[in-house]
């Protein structure tokens, strides 16, 4: 049991994480993946800017 309502709020976050990724793995095992998600993941381990250009390309 948790001692405060903060350290339950963290762990139903932390659980609701986990879910939204097992959720992701499930939709890629069976669509496969999307280019455009690829690029966007590869860009979020780059600087922000790169991220807002693969944005802009895709909105036109």
């Amino acid at each position: 049991m948790t001692s405060s309502r903060g350290h339950q709020g963290a762990l139903g976050l932390g659980q609701a994480e986990k879910q939204l990724d097992r959720q992701i793995k499930a939709g890629t095992a069976i669509q496969g993946e999307n280019p455009v998600d690829q690029e966007i993941i590869a860009a979020s381990h780059e600087h922000a800017s790169e991220l807002d250009d693969i944005i802009v390309k895709y909105e036109e």
